[in-house]
């Protein structure tokens, strides 16, 4: 059964650990393509979002929430992430706060959507073959890396390198693949 957000968050608070998988797993991947944003690894943004579902479990910081979650998750994330590039130092970024509030905001212009959407579909079709194929497996199928390697015959770690790849060439549409990883 597919619980909303504040249905995960009470039952979280209930000390529900089937709420936690399912909260992990809906932004996860959302998440990660989020840090991405600003930084330039893909493995450094799983390991920010993989390292802040650990620390929001065990120190139970679902129990001080009072608003959204998806708000609270995505700032976090932000903030990890631009904590993690400052310490490392290697990646300059630049802000797109506003770009990212106009995501969380429920009045999305529909018509915009549809217009990046279109563009991200014609991004996908000029990415090379197989990275095409990992991509449109994990982000319109959802299927985890796990799955999308036993589809294509081929080991985890390179469908985690087409993944990144694919990512890092679609740079200027990630806003609308977080959308997307976020509605479906």
């Amino acid at each position: 059964m597919k619980l909303s957000d504040s249905q995960i968050l009470e039952k979280l608070k209930q000390g529900d650990p089937s709420a936690y998988k399912q909260l992990f797993d809906r932004y996860y991947m959302p998440l990660s393509v989020y840090a991405l944003k600003y930084c330039n690894s893909f493995q450094l943004a799983e390991d920010i979002v993989q390292e802040f579902f650990i620390k929001l479990w065990d120190e139970k910081l679902y129990l001080k929430l009072k608003g959204p979650i998806t708000s609270y998750l995505f700032r976090a994330i932000r903030n990890n992430t631009l904590t993690a590039v400052k310490k490392n130092s290697k990646y300059h970024f630049e802000d797109i706060e506003d770009q990212v509030n106009k995501l969380l905001n429920d009045d999305v212009d529909i018509e915009m959507i549809e217009q990046e959407k279109k563009k991200l579909y014609k991004e996908m079709e000029a990415l090379p073959p197989k990275m095409k194929e990992v991509f449109k497996a994990i982000v319109l199928d959802n299927l985890k890396y796990k799955e999308a390697a036993e589809r294509f015959g081929i080991s985890l770690n390179t469908v985690k390198t087409h993944y990144s790849r694919a990512l890092k060439q679609l740079r200027n549409s990630l806003d609308i693949i977080i959308m997307y990883l976020c509605i479906h």
